[in-house]
């Protein structure tokens, strides 16, 4: 097992340098990646050289990119989301940058790091219908209060490349039942999926035996794609549909 999870983590990188593309943009290069945004184009993010060091920047694609979409950030909640996200990842907000520094020896992990962070907070605040209020991942938090599901809340492992992880919920083990890692997935695509795989895959082998990872996908007013379903039992995370959710009730209490 170990051996087939190797070659899955090896064919993920070389995709990933395989799909990179760098380019010159005055002071700054531009890495446009192979990770798509909801607008089907690729994320890009920009290099400069620093003290000695790099900063890295998003500049400010997310964040303007939500609230162009109607998703405002300004209330004392979401804002503490925001802020608990961002340094889950140690990414900082500038301005509405996503941003972070980076030195020649950590460079690829703070880069990891800023692409992940720009894929949670899209996924995390977008809403397709301007008059929803509430988050998807308040609603999960909610319903796991309201069956009184222990939980830890925005959890970071580190993984066996070395990158580090943010996951929504961990449920720790019971006498019937191991450990168990939620992740929460408002907008289902091929991307989310993908970096959610690659998260599992590295954490997996850190983690005790036996641990279970879940994918809560957000149905509501939007089907979820039965690619992303697929791709996500591949890697041996069990998707769960909210329309489903009391069907997982006995599995997450026990």
């Amino acid at each position: 097992m170990i051996e087939e999870v190797k070659k899955l983590m090896d064919k993920y990188l070389i995709w990933l340098r395989e799909k990179t593309i760098l380019r010159e943009v005055e002071d700054w290069v531009e890495i446009t990646t192979p990770y798509l945004d909801r607008h089907n184009d690729y994320l890009q993010i920009y290099v400069k050289r620093n003290n000695g060091g790099y900063i890295i920047s998003d500049d400010s694609y997310i964040i303007e990119d939500l609230r162009q979409s109607g998703c405002e950030l300004e209330s004392k909640k979401r804002k503490e989301l925001l802020k608990l996200t961002l340094n889950g990842f140690g990414v900082k907000l500038e301005g509405n940058a996503l941003t972070i520094t980076a030195s020649e020896d950590n460079f690829a992990l703070r880069k990891h790091n800023l692409v992940q962070a720009m894929l949670v907070i899209n996924d995390l605040f977008y809403v397709s219908k301007p008059a929803v209020i509430s988050l998807f991942l308040e609603d999960v938090a909610a319903w796991l209060d309201l069956h009184k599901i222990r939980y830890i809340a925005r959890i970071n492992f580190i993984g066996k490349s070395g990158y580090n992880h943010s996951f929504d919920f961990a449920i720790p083990p019971s006498e019937k039942n191991p450990e168990r890692i939620i992740k929460t997935i408002n907008h289902p695509d091929r991307e989310i999926a993908q970096a959610y795989a690659f998260a599992w895959i590295d954490t997996k082998e850190t983690r005790p035996p036996n641990s279970k990872a879940y994918a809560f996908i957000n149905n509501t007013d939007h089907e979820s794609p039965s690619s992303v379903i697929n791709a996500l039992k591949n890697y041996d995370i069990n998707p769960v549909l909210w329309s489903n959710i009391e069907e997982m009730k006995e599995e997450l209490v026990a």
